[in-house]
């Protein structure tokens, strides 16, 4: 199995637990949680800034100074835009399940003081459409670069339709090489509607002199399934039949999100 691939564990509570430490880099970090109504999950923030994302389901959520009380709305990642909350370095979060509830996680490190905690609205969030054809998905922004509330940390939804490709032509952002293109290290949560589908994604580097890689990697993805990008380019494709969700938390030295497309592909966005 590829060691840039982690399955979720079947039972409820953190069911996906992906540190800096467990990934072998250094910013970004990503944990779900399934909770059944009535259930909590609580922790500190220490030195990281988080991003709770209700995937699916309605949960009260609080920090040590601000009770958010009950929020969420959808059912589904398929079912419109989610609510979110942010929790600064140096503060506490609980959530406690009204429904059945997919919580992610998302985390970076944060300087405590900086942002105050606050809610993400669904009418906050901008979406757009991104390329045409079958490279058409659409994209949810739910914490970008143009969001000055956050230190290090950059989170966005996309919805792949079955039989497109995403992520493509495909691009990297591996190479602290501003303003050409920034280092940032990404997860890419998947979900797959309905979900015995599957998908594919390939993360790999430049062909050296030799035509050898460092990295090339192939991936079947499943419902629930988490891809790491360390490094390189990271394209995806749906299957026929099947919609791709993917939660994707990026982060890096600098929080700004510039990529660099692979050469010989550039030319399906200049034609």
């Amino acid at each position: 199995m590829s060691h840039l691939l982690v399955h979720p564990k079947r039972e409820l509570g953190r069911r996906i637990h992906v540190t800096p430490k467990s990934a072998g880099w250094t910013y970004v970090g990503f944990e779900l949680y399934r909770l059944e109504p009535g259930a909590s999950v609580a922790e500190r923030t220490h030195d990281r800034e988080v991003c709770l994302v209700l995937v699916s389901g309605k949960a009260a959520i609080e920090t040590e100074e601000e009770d958010f009380g009950l929020v969420g709305e959808r059912m589904s990642p398929f079912e419109g835009k989610p609510w979110s909350v942010y929790v600064p370095a140096g503060d506490r979060w609980q959530v406690t399940a009204e429904t059945t509830v997919e919580l992610a996680v998302c985390s970076a490190p944060g300087s405590r003081g900086s942002h105050p905690a606050r809610l993400i609205a669904p009418e906050t969030l901008g979406q757009e459409t991104r390329g045409t054809g079958t490279n058409v998905r659409h994209v949810t922004n739910i914490l970008p670069e143009t969001d000055p509330g956050a230190d290090s940390l950059l989170v966005v939804e996309v919805i792949t339709p079955g039989g497109h490709t995403s992520s493509y032509p495909p691009h990297k952002h591996d190479t602290d090489n501003l303003p050409a293109e920034s280092y940032l290290e990404e997860t890419y949560y998947h979900r797959l509607n309905p979900p015995q589908g599957y998908a594919f994604q390939r993360v790999y580097t430049d062909a050296r002199a030799d035509g050898t890689r460092e990295l090339d990697e192939a991936m079947v993805v499943h419902d629930a399934d988490v891809t790491l990008v360390p490094k390189g380019y990271h394209p995806c494709a749906a299957t026929h039949g099947y919609d791709l969700y993917y939660l994707n938390v990026m982060a890096g030295p600098v929080r700004t999100w510039k990529f660099h497309n692979e050469p010989d592909h550039e030319w399906l966005v200049k034609r």
